[in-house]
């Protein structure tokens, strides 16, 4: 199986400047980061933010994050310092507070917090306390503690073993002394199912710019909001997210980015916490248009449109509408279309549907009608399995006796119609017409 790498940056002579990554399998698209040059995704950014008020009956707090609109923080993701004796380190381990928020925070106060999710219309910014910090073999834990294996990795003998090993290399490469800190880092780590089978080296690596990215972050200190660690951007992501597994070439075409040198951040990166990348990494020699050569280009405006015919043997195709509340999927069948068939046909493209068009939320599957339950399950089963890899976690929900499949996944930014659409609105900023408050 081939996997191809292409990131580049468009021109703003064509419509809002974009940076693209996109994963090509066998010469398909199977996986699409984009984001704006000029509003960049505050999602996994680490922020030092103040809490401006506390809201008793939402049970949560609203936090200056300096962008201009306040951030919500909920009780849940609140974290405090297991001692907070004077001169305990800042980055201790931390718990959820025990009772109502109110207990936790106070108006004014400075604390660290991670985005999970871009602000949305009349919502701010979602907020959390629990720092995570991913790569792509590790997620740095700062502020939990022990090491966790992924359950991708798998059942089994091999499997355990493997477990086995992996925890070793990671406590190796972080020796935890007697006061519960990894080599002068505090904190846990989760090993994802990707370093499977991957050198101790690399992980050490990965480890220590992880660890070095958190102490950072608490040498800060108090101040005015500011972000401390920015979120990474389409090309990051993509690096993060899809060079588990091996990858043939990494394609880079920065011509159009106006004195941002992104070969050369994209070596940085690589050089800093994926040195086993460099080799491929390469940039696109002039005259050649990485995603025009590959006819990417066409590939995406086709993710645009609503109807998606399904490819192999059976017929038919997806008709994807989004609404404001949630996303239909709607599978239709050829004349002569064995109902089953063109089900299980759909099944693959409905999950790579999702992970290009960057669809979030409630999505409901009009699947073609079975009425033997054996087919019912056999689907079902499919489409859980086809979900598995998403690096949106995507949650299925069974089918209802009208043959509808609830789905939920999580939101990752803004989804690729809003993302590309020249008017669309600056997520979180209210236009004249709004008169929503938070």
């Amino acid at each position: 199986m081939a996997r191809e790498l292409h990131i580049d940056v468009t021109s703003p002579a064509q419509g809002p400047a974009l940076r693209r990554a996109a994963m090509l399998t066998d010469g398909v698209l199977s996986d699409l980061y984009i984001d704006r040059v000029e509003r960049p995704t505050l999602a996994g950014a680490v922020i030092r933010g103040r809490v401006t008020r506390i809201v008793a009956g939402m049970n949560a707090a609203f936090v200056d994050i300096g962008t201009g609109r306040d951030g919500l923080l909920p009780a849940a993701d609140v974290r405090v310092p297991q001692g907070r004796d004077k001169g305990a380190p800042k980055d201790r381990p931390a718990a959820r507070p025990q009772g109502p928020i109110g207990t936790a925070l106070r108006a004014g106060q400075t604390i660290i917090v991670q985005v999970k999710a871009d602000p949305v219309g009349a919502k701010g910014a979602l907020l959390s306390m629990d720092v995570a910090l991913p790569g792509r073999f590790l997620v740095h834990t700062p502020l939990a503690a022990g090491i966790h294996v992924s359950k991708r990795l798998g059942q089994g003998a091999s499997a355990a073993a493997e477990r086995a090993r992996l925890t070793t290399v990671v406590r190796d490469a972080v020796p935890v002394s007697s006061q519960g800190r990894a080599g002068g880092w505090a904190g846990g780590w989760i090993v994802r199912a990707a370093a499977a089978g991957v050198p101790a080296d690399w992980l050490a690596q990965e480890a220590e710019a992880l660890a070095m990215d958190w102490r950072g972050v608490a040498r800060a200190g108090d101040g005015p909001p500011a972000t401390l660690l920015a979120a990474p951007h389409a090309g990051i992501r993509a690096l993060m997210e899809q060079t588990g597994q091996p990858v043939s070439a990494i394609l880079v075409d920065d011509r159009a980015a106006a004195g941002q040198d992104l070969y050369a951040e994209l070596r940085r990166w690589c050089d800093d916490r994926a040195a086993d990348l460099l080799p491929v990494l390469k940039r696109v020699p002039a005259g050649l248009p990485l995603f025009d050569g590959g006819d990417l280009d066409g590939a995406i405006a086709t993710l645009l449109r609503p109807r998606v015919p399904l490819r192999g043997a059976a017929a038919g195709s997806l008709v994807i509408e989004r609404t404001e509340a949630l996303t239909v999927i709607d599978v239709n069948g050829g004349e002569k279309g064995d109902p089953l068939a063109v089900n299980l046909a759909a099944v693959p493209e409905i999950a790579r549907q999702l992970r290009l068009r960057n669809v979030g939320g409630i999505v409901v599957v009009d699947f073609i009608n079975l009425s033997r339950p054996p087919d019912r399950e056999r689907l079902i089963l499919a489409l859980t399995g086809a979900v598995a890899d998403d690096p949106g976690n995507t949650q299925v929900y069974g089918m209802s006796r009208l043959g509808l499949v609830e789905m939920t996944r999580q939101r990752r930014g803004p989804s690729l119609l809003d993302l590309v659409a020249a008017d669309a609105p600056t997520p979180g900023v209210l236009s004249d017409d709004d008169d929503a408050v938070m």
